[in-house]
């Protein structure tokens, strides 16, 4: 499967899920120009005030993020590029994406929480770690209602799997958000 020249692929799941490793090496596979956007670093570019997202009184500055995010991310898709953009990504977003009508992806991985924990744990760094945040944040992707049928498991798959798994649900147009689903397997 090509990798599609102006889409956009929103990588989801909770924290240890191997969203932002996927994102990476798949922007990183020959073909059509891409760029990896890591949600992380738009959060980690505020200096002074940052609120952790997390937490609750975190909305509007988590909404303003959002919206440079999606912005970003269509001037690349606008520019000819694949956009792989990462992040503890939840269905609400969603709509700052469509606005621009580019083809968009929505694929959440999913783990169980003892592997998503042990991942962030262990990584080290100033990754997150905290089992109380990472099982809250794991929590809000175990039932996504009418999106439930976005959600890819990888429990237990290693980079490479999940990789190949990512791949294949993209080439099967199942988790295109607008538009007809897009299959490019036979």
């Amino acid at each position: 499967m090509s990798l599609q020249a102006g889409h956009i692929l929103l990588l989801s799941g909770s924290p240890g899920s191997g969203k932002t490793t996927t994102a990476a090496m798949l922007a990183r596979l020959p073909g059509v120009r891409k760029v990896h956007l890591h949600s992380d670093d738009f959060w980690g570019n505020i200096k002074q005030g940052l609120i952790d997202p997390w937490l609750p009184e975190s909305d509007a500055q988590n909404r303003m993020i959002m919206a440079i995010a999606a912005d970003m991310a269509f001037a690349y898709a606008r520019h000819g590029y694949f956009v792989a953009l990462d992040g503890v990504v939840r269905p609400f977003w969603l709509p700052a994406f469509e606005q621009f009508n580019v083809p968009l992806h929505y694929i959440v991985l999913r783990t169980g929480l003892a592997e998503a924990v042990a991942r962030c744990r262990a990584r080290g760094g100033d990754s997150l770690t905290d089992p109380a945040v990472i099982t809250d944040l794991h929590e809000q992707f175990v039932d996504l209602g009418a999106f439930e049928r976005h959600i890819l498991a990888v429990d237990g798959f290693d980079k490479r799997q999940t990789l190949d798994a990512v791949i294949a649900a993209l080439a099967s147009g199942r988790y295109r958000v607008n538009g007809p689903p897009t299959s490019t397997t036979g």
